[in-house]
């Protein structure tokens, strides 16, 4: 059986990736392997063993082009409207609270917000099978 163990994007500014997400959702460095001509470097945090994997090209310039391709991160967590209000303080700019809730039955709460390379992060409230 396999096991996930990271996800990786592409980022611009490996100094404003890090701060983002280590003030947005608590992940650290882990590990940073430096190359000649890329570094990678991992974040977590003691909620999971899951890590995401930052790769910063040497002498990228110009921002990535994120495609039409949609996909996202998500992440849970427990008081999504204390998440929400406390991203907004830190000026992230997270989009509106959304129930999905088709046909009357609640799945999920949740909003999105950016990181600086445009990547779209789901936070989601623990409940159901989001936990």
């Amino acid at each position: 059986m396999a096991k996930t163990i990271h996800s990786m994007i592409r980022v611009l500014d490996e100094a404003r990736s890090v701060d983002f997400y280590r003030r947005a959702f608590g992940l650290e460095v882990a590990a940073r392997l430096d190359f000649s001509d890329f570094t990678l470097v991992y974040l977590s945090n003691s909620e999971s063993e899951f890590e995401l994997e930052l790769t910063v090209n040497k002498g990228q310039t110009e921002p990535y082009d994120l495609g039409d391709g949609y996909g996202h991160l998500a992440v849970s967590v427990e008081n999504l409207a204390e998440e929400h209000a406390r991203l907004e303080a830190e000026g992230f700019a997270p989009r509106k609270l959304v129930e999905f809730a088709p046909d009357g039955e609640l799945v999920g709460r949740f909003f999105f917000v950016a990181d600086p390379d445009g990547y779209q992060i789901e936070v989601l409230e623990r409940s159901g099978r989001f936990k």
